[in-house]
Protein backbone atom coordinates (compact mmCIF):
# COMPACT_ATOMS: atom_id res chain seq x y z
CA UNK A 1 0.00 0.00 0.00
CA UNK A 2 1.78 3.25 -1.07
CA UNK A 3 0.14 6.20 0.71
CA UNK A 4 0.74 10.31 -1.42
CA UNK A 5 0.39 13.01 1.08
CA UNK A 6 -0.55 16.20 -0.47
CA UNK A 7 0.75 18.46 2.37
CA UNK A 8 -0.75 21.95 2.69
CA UNK A 9 -0.28 24.94 5.26
CA UNK A 10 -2.93 27.22 5.46
CA UNK A 11 -5.05 24.31 7.73
CA UNK A 12 -2.43 23.48 9.71
CA UNK A 13 -2.16 23.62 13.97
CA UNK A 14 -1.70 26.76 14.86
CA UNK A 15 -2.18 28.66 11.76
CA UNK A 16 -4.40 31.87 11.19
CA UNK A 17 -3.58 34.88 9.65
CA UNK A 18 -1.11 35.42 6.67
CA UNK A 19 2.59 36.06 8.00
CA UNK A 20 1.86 31.95 9.34
CA UNK A 21 2.04 30.70 5.97
CA UNK A 22 4.33 33.57 4.46
CA UNK A 23 8.36 32.00 3.77
CA UNK A 24 10.76 34.33 5.81
CA UNK A 25 8.48 35.71 8.47
CA UNK A 26 9.54 34.68 11.91
CA UNK A 27 5.46 33.50 12.09
CA UNK A 28 6.47 31.22 9.13
CA UNK A 29 9.32 29.41 10.64
CA UNK A 30 7.47 28.94 14.12
CA UNK A 31 4.45 27.42 12.35
CA UNK A 32 6.45 25.40 10.80
CA UNK A 33 7.19 23.33 12.90
CA UNK A 34 3.33 22.68 14.28
CA UNK A 35 2.67 22.04 10.04
CA UNK A 36 5.58 19.18 10.10
CA UNK A 37 3.97 17.53 13.21
CA UNK A 38 0.40 17.82 11.40
CA UNK A 39 1.78 15.84 8.39
CA UNK A 40 4.88 13.45 10.38
CA UNK A 41 1.13 12.18 12.24
CA UNK A 42 -0.54 11.39 9.37
CA UNK A 43 2.92 9.73 8.21
CA UNK A 44 2.84 7.39 11.43
CA UNK A 45 -0.59 6.47 11.58
CA UNK A 46 -0.55 5.20 7.52
CA UNK A 47 2.68 3.21 8.41
CA UNK A 48 1.11 1.64 12.11
CA UNK A 49 -2.15 0.77 9.58
CA UNK A 50 0.03 -1.61 7.67
CA UNK A 51 1.38 1.43 4.83
CA UNK A 52 4.44 0.42 3.04
CA UNK A 53 5.50 3.77 1.29
CA UNK A 54 3.88 6.93 2.52
CA UNK A 55 5.34 9.48 -0.09
CA UNK A 56 4.56 13.37 0.77
CA UNK A 57 4.08 16.55 -1.63
CA UNK A 58 4.72 19.69 -0.42
CA UNK A 59 1.95 22.00 -1.68
CA UNK A 60 2.20 25.44 -0.27
CA UNK A 61 3.92 28.44 -1.69
CA UNK A 62 7.28 27.49 -2.24
CA UNK A 63 7.01 23.95 -2.04
CA UNK A 64 9.94 23.96 0.34
CA UNK A 65 8.26 24.44 4.04
CA UNK A 66 7.98 21.19 5.74
CA UNK A 67 10.98 20.10 7.96
CA UNK A 68 12.40 16.85 6.72
CA UNK A 69 14.66 16.33 9.35
CA UNK A 70 11.62 16.26 11.66
CA UNK A 71 9.84 13.47 9.88
CA UNK A 72 9.60 9.72 10.11
CA UNK A 73 12.72 8.13 8.49
CA UNK A 74 10.33 5.87 6.48
CA UNK A 75 8.36 8.87 4.28
CA UNK A 76 9.93 10.23 1.25
CA UNK A 77 9.40 13.80 0.12
CA UNK A 78 9.09 15.66 -3.03
CA UNK A 79 9.93 19.27 -2.61
CA UNK A 80 10.07 22.00 -4.06
CA UNK A 81 8.03 23.85 -7.29
CA UNK A 82 7.18 23.82 -10.57
CA UNK A 83 5.67 20.04 -10.99
CA UNK A 84 3.54 18.98 -13.57
CA UNK A 85 0.66 18.17 -11.17
CA UNK A 86 1.66 20.66 -8.63
CA UNK A 87 -0.31 20.08 -5.45
CA UNK A 88 -1.13 16.26 -6.16
CA UNK A 89 2.48 15.41 -8.08
CA UNK A 90 3.33 11.59 -7.83
CA UNK A 91 -0.45 10.16 -8.38
CA UNK A 92 0.22 9.94 -11.79
CA UNK A 93 2.24 7.07 -11.62
CA UNK A 94 0.21 4.04 -11.31
CA UNK A 95 1.03 3.21 -7.76
CA UNK A 96 -0.61 5.57 -5.45
CA UNK A 97 -3.51 3.69 -3.66
CA UNK A 98 -4.76 6.72 -1.21
CA UNK A 99 -4.26 10.17 -1.22
CA UNK A 100 -4.20 12.18 2.09
CA UNK A 101 -4.87 16.30 1.95
CA UNK A 102 -3.17 17.06 5.24
CA UNK A 103 -3.23 21.18 6.09
CA UNK A 104 -5.91 21.78 3.57
CA UNK A 105 -8.48 24.73 3.68
CA UNK A 106 -11.83 26.26 2.14
CA UNK A 107 -11.80 27.74 -0.72
CA UNK A 108 -11.60 31.57 -2.66
CA UNK A 109 -15.08 33.16 -1.24
CA UNK A 110 -15.96 30.68 1.38
CA UNK A 111 -16.09 30.44 4.77
CA UNK A 112 -13.00 29.47 6.66
CA UNK A 113 -9.25 30.17 8.00
CA UNK A 114 -7.15 32.04 5.46
CA UNK A 115 -9.59 30.45 2.48
CA UNK A 116 -8.77 30.66 -0.94
CA UNK A 117 -8.14 28.81 -3.94
CA UNK A 118 -4.26 29.27 -5.44
CA UNK A 119 -4.00 33.11 -5.25
CA UNK A 120 -4.32 34.32 -1.75
CA UNK A 121 -6.67 37.11 -3.49
CA UNK A 122 -7.56 38.48 -6.68
CA UNK A 123 -9.93 35.12 -6.80
CA UNK A 124 -13.39 35.12 -5.44
CA UNK A 125 -14.68 32.33 -6.57
CA UNK A 126 -14.13 28.88 -8.62
CA UNK A 127 -16.44 26.89 -9.54
CA UNK A 128 -15.95 23.11 -11.16
CA UNK A 129 -19.05 21.86 -13.44
CA UNK A 130 -21.25 24.45 -11.51
CA UNK A 131 -20.31 23.87 -8.34
CA UNK A 132 -17.86 25.52 -6.04
CA UNK A 133 -14.57 23.99 -5.86
CA UNK A 134 -11.63 24.60 -3.85
CA UNK A 135 -8.15 23.06 -4.05
CA UNK A 136 -9.66 19.86 -2.69
CA UNK A 137 -12.22 19.70 -4.99
CA UNK A 138 -10.28 20.39 -7.81
CA UNK A 139 -7.18 17.73 -6.59
CA UNK A 140 -9.83 15.37 -6.19
CA UNK A 141 -11.36 15.80 -9.99
CA UNK A 142 -7.45 14.62 -10.76
CA UNK A 143 -6.73 11.93 -8.37
CA UNK A 144 -10.23 10.43 -9.29
CA UNK A 145 -9.17 10.24 -13.09
CA UNK A 146 -5.87 8.11 -11.84
CA UNK A 147 -8.37 5.71 -9.78
CA UNK A 148 -7.11 6.83 -6.50
CA UNK A 149 -9.50 7.60 -3.59
CA UNK A 150 -9.33 10.65 -0.77
CA UNK A 151 -8.88 9.12 2.50
CA UNK A 152 -8.06 11.74 4.74
CA UNK A 153 -9.21 15.54 4.86
CA UNK A 154 -7.35 17.47 7.86
CA UNK A 155 -7.54 21.37 8.48
CA UNK A 156 -10.48 24.09 10.08
CA UNK A 157 -13.76 22.68 10.81
CA UNK A 158 -15.35 24.23 7.66
CA UNK A 159 -13.02 22.57 5.50
CA UNK A 160 -13.88 18.93 6.97
CA UNK A 161 -17.30 19.60 6.29
CA UNK A 162 -16.56 21.19 2.50
CA UNK A 163 -14.56 17.29 2.05
CA UNK A 164 -18.12 16.01 2.79
CA UNK A 165 -19.16 17.10 -0.43
CA UNK A 166 -16.37 15.89 -3.07
CA UNK A 167 -14.59 13.50 -0.68
CA UNK A 168 -17.45 11.83 1.72
CA UNK A 169 -16.05 8.31 2.29
CA UNK A 170 -12.95 9.98 3.67
CA UNK A 171 -11.99 10.79 7.62
CA UNK A 172 -11.60 14.46 8.71
CA UNK A 173 -9.75 15.88 11.40
CA UNK A 174 -10.30 19.42 12.41
CA UNK A 175 -7.37 20.90 14.11
CA UNK A 176 -9.02 24.41 14.73
CA UNK A 177 -12.37 26.15 14.34
CA UNK A 178 -12.98 29.15 12.06
CA UNK A 179 -13.53 32.08 13.40
CA UNK A 180 -13.10 34.29 11.16
CA UNK A 181 -10.62 34.50 8.23
CA UNK A 182 -7.47 35.74 10.39
CA UNK A 183 -9.12 34.06 13.52
CA UNK A 184 -9.79 29.96 14.71
CA UNK A 185 -10.35 28.26 18.26
CA UNK A 186 -7.23 26.46 18.16
CA UNK A 187 -5.45 22.76 19.63
CA UNK A 188 -2.23 22.61 20.65
CA UNK A 189 0.05 20.27 18.23
CA UNK A 190 0.56 17.67 21.03
CA UNK A 191 -3.28 16.58 20.56
CA UNK A 192 -3.98 17.11 17.31
CA UNK A 193 -0.65 15.16 16.05
CA UNK A 194 -2.74 12.49 17.98
CA UNK A 195 -5.98 12.83 16.71
CA UNK A 196 -4.43 13.07 12.95
CA UNK A 197 -2.27 9.53 13.38
CA UNK A 198 -5.39 7.65 14.49
CA UNK A 199 -7.56 8.98 11.95
CA UNK A 200 -4.80 7.83 9.51
CA UNK A 201 -4.74 4.21 10.97
CA UNK A 202 -8.39 4.13 10.42
CA UNK A 203 -8.73 5.96 6.99
CA UNK A 204 -5.76 3.42 5.86
CA UNK A 205 -8.36 0.20 5.01
CA UNK A 206 -9.84 2.93 2.59
CA UNK A 207 -7.07 3.09 0.19
CA UNK A 208 -7.34 0.58 -3.23
CA UNK A 209 -6.50 2.07 -6.33
CA UNK A 210 -9.90 1.61 -8.82
CA UNK A 211 -9.26 1.17 -12.28
CA UNK A 212 -8.93 4.63 -13.81
CA UNK A 213 -12.36 5.59 -15.59
CA UNK A 214 -11.91 7.38 -19.48
CA UNK A 215 -11.33 11.20 -18.71
CA UNK A 216 -14.52 12.99 -18.61
CA UNK A 217 -14.17 17.11 -19.69
CA UNK A 218 -14.63 19.39 -16.98
CA UNK A 219 -15.81 22.93 -16.96
CA UNK A 220 -13.90 25.68 -14.63
CA UNK A 221 -15.15 29.36 -14.04
CA UNK A 222 -13.05 31.56 -12.73
CA UNK A 223 -14.12 34.76 -10.59
CA UNK A 224 -11.95 37.76 -10.38
CA UNK A 225 -11.87 40.88 -8.06
CA UNK A 226 -10.75 43.02 -10.86
CA UNK A 227 -12.02 43.25 -14.81
CA UNK A 228 -8.45 43.73 -15.93
CA UNK A 229 -7.34 40.17 -14.82
CA UNK A 230 -10.29 38.47 -17.12
CA UNK A 231 -7.42 40.31 -20.06
CA UNK A 232 -4.70 38.64 -18.47
CA UNK A 233 -6.66 35.62 -18.49
CA UNK A 234 -7.54 34.80 -21.76
CA UNK A 235 -4.42 35.11 -23.10
CA UNK A 236 -4.19 31.47 -22.27
CA UNK A 237 -5.37 29.57 -25.18
CA UNK A 238 -8.99 27.99 -24.65
CA UNK A 239 -9.29 30.34 -21.56
CA UNK A 240 -12.63 32.44 -23.12
CA UNK A 241 -14.75 35.64 -20.97
CA UNK A 242 -17.49 34.88 -19.12
CA UNK A 243 -18.26 37.69 -17.69
CA UNK A 244 -17.55 40.82 -16.40
CA UNK A 245 -14.81 39.79 -14.08
CA UNK A 246 -15.41 36.29 -15.17
CA UNK A 247 -13.52 33.58 -17.31
CA UNK A 248 -14.23 29.95 -18.27
CA UNK A 249 -12.87 27.06 -20.07
CA UNK A 250 -13.07 23.26 -20.38
CA UNK A 251 -10.85 20.46 -20.68
CA UNK A 252 -10.86 17.12 -22.04
CA UNK A 253 -9.85 15.48 -18.60
CA UNK A 254 -8.69 16.39 -15.14
CA UNK A 255 -5.47 16.37 -15.84
CA UNK A 256 -5.79 18.76 -18.49
CA UNK A 257 -7.94 20.65 -16.08
CA UNK A 258 -5.45 21.38 -13.49
CA UNK A 259 -2.99 22.46 -15.58
CA UNK A 260 -5.03 24.92 -17.35
CA UNK A 261 -5.82 26.08 -13.99
CA UNK A 262 -2.22 26.68 -12.73
CA UNK A 263 -1.33 28.13 -15.90
CA UNK A 264 -4.44 30.75 -15.40
CA UNK A 265 -3.28 31.44 -11.91
CA UNK A 266 0.05 32.00 -12.97
CA UNK A 267 -0.64 34.31 -15.36
CA UNK A 268 -3.31 36.12 -13.16
CA UNK A 269 -0.94 36.91 -9.96
CA UNK A 270 1.98 38.31 -12.80
CA UNK A 271 -0.83 40.71 -13.96
CA UNK A 272 -1.82 41.98 -10.01
CA UNK A 273 -0.19 45.22 -9.18
CA UNK A 274 1.28 45.91 -5.40
CA UNK A 275 -1.36 48.42 -4.28
CA UNK A 276 -4.61 48.03 -6.27
CA UNK A 277 -4.71 44.47 -7.08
Amino acid sequence: MKILISADMEGATGVTWPADVLPGTPQWERCRSMFTSDVDAAVRGFFEAGADEVLINEAHWTMRNLLLEQLDERAEMITGRHKALSMVEGIQHGDVDGVAYIGYHTGAGSEGVLAHTYLANSLTGVWADGVRAGEGRLNTLVAAEFGVPVVLVTGDDRTVEDAKGYAPDALGVAVKDYVSRYAAVCRPPARTAAEIRDAARRAAPLAGRRTPPQPEPHTVELEFDAEHLVGAATVVPGVERSGERRVAFTSAGAYDMIRCFKAVTTVVSAAVEEQYG
